[in-house]
């Protein structure tokens, strides 16, 4: 089952619509929901001295998704993620990654994502397209997402889940302090790896 049509042409989709009914369980899932921080991750990969990966994430960040299920391509989604709330295991490297060598975080609280478009790759894989700010800049970014599924947790909540990646050049948003090594190469990578583990409650109508 899936949340966004694959792009087609015009008269591919007229006649998709002409002939094909709209999925009851698809459609059943059309609404606004709110992304819940607690069950939800939002993190980072780099490569550190050319040989090792540093792991980190945000621990405080909200967003909603509008599922359309009738018109998949339809739905949207938006994401804040405050800066100040970064975590790598080591308060002096979170407290030089809010600095202005980096983040700047006390000029620029937030990174945000707003989604432009969709298109289905192939099963419950999806790309979701975009434009990330950090800082002062904003530039078009793709994430790639599985769609997990829906369920009715214990509490009688409607949650749906997706996952994804996306691989972005920091540099590109501003972010490009670094320090030679004197084996050659540099402190820290170009290239980071985003990480998406999202959990959202359906609103109450």
């Amino acid at each position: 089952m899936g949340l966004f049509s694959r792009k087609t042409s015009e008269s591919a989709v007229a006649t998709a619509v002409a002939t094909l009914p709209v999925d009851p369980a698809l459609a059943a899932l059309t609404g606004s929901y709110t992304i819940d921080p607690a069950h939800s991750s939002i993190g980072f990969t780099v490569r550190h001295a050319m040989v090792t990966n540093v792991r980190g994430g945000f621990a405080e960040h909200e967003g909603t998704l509008e599922l359309n299920g009738s018109d998949p391509a339809a739905s949207s989604a938006a994401i804040d993620v405050k800066i100040a709330s970064i975590d790598t295991g080591i308060a002096d490297r979170d407290a030089h990654l809010r600095s202005g060598d980096f983040f700047d975080a006390e000029r620029f609280p937030l990174m945000t994502f707003r989604s432009t478009g969709a298109e289905q790759l192939g099963g419950d894989a999806y790309r979701i397209t975009g434009d990330l700010t950090i800082k002062d800049v904003t530039k078009p970014l793709s994430i790639d997402l599985e769609f997990n599924g829906v369920a009715t947790d214990v509490y009688g909540n409607e949650r749906v889940g997706f996952e994804g990646s996306a691989e972005i050049l920091r540099s590109e948003w501003g972010l490009t302090w670094n320090a030679a090594l004197e084996t050659g190469g540099v402190m820290v990578s170009d290239k980071v790896k985003l990480t998406f583990d999202i959990s959202a409650i359906r609103n109450a109508a």
